[in-house]
C-alpha cells in the first residue's frame, strides 16, 4: 500500500484562493499536516512485518519443542508404569 502524498503548500494556497484568511488557512494546514503525520506513523512497514514473522516463528518453535518434550515425558512415564506392572 502506498501513501498518497499530501501537498501542504497546495492545500494552503487553495484555502487562501477560496477566500479564507491567511491565518485561518495556516492553522488549518498545520492541523491537517499533523493528522497526516499521525496516520503515517500508524502504517505497518515491511520491517514491522518481518519482525512479527520472526517472533511468531520463535514462538511456534518454542511451543513445538515444549509439546515434543511433553510427549517424550508421557511416553517415558507410560513405559515406567508398564515396567512396574510387568
Amino acid at each position: 500500500m502506498s501513501a498518497i502524498p499530501f501537498d501542504s503548500h497546495e492545500f494552503y494556497s487553495e484555502l487562501v484562493q477560496s477566500g479564507l484568511a491567511e491565518k485561518t488557512a495556516d492553522a488549518l494546514t498545520k492541523a491537517v499536516v499533523k493528522i497526516e503525520k499521525a496516520k503515517l506513523d500508524e502504517l505497518t512497514t515491511k520491517r514491522d512485518l518481518a519482525e512479527t514473522k520472526a517472533e511468531l516463528s520463535r514462538l511456534i518453535l518454542s511451543v513445538g519443542v515444549g509439546v515434543g518434550l511433553a510427549q517424550l515425558l508421557a511416553i517415558f512415564l507410560l513405559f515406567m508404569r508398564m515396567a512396574g506392572k510387568a
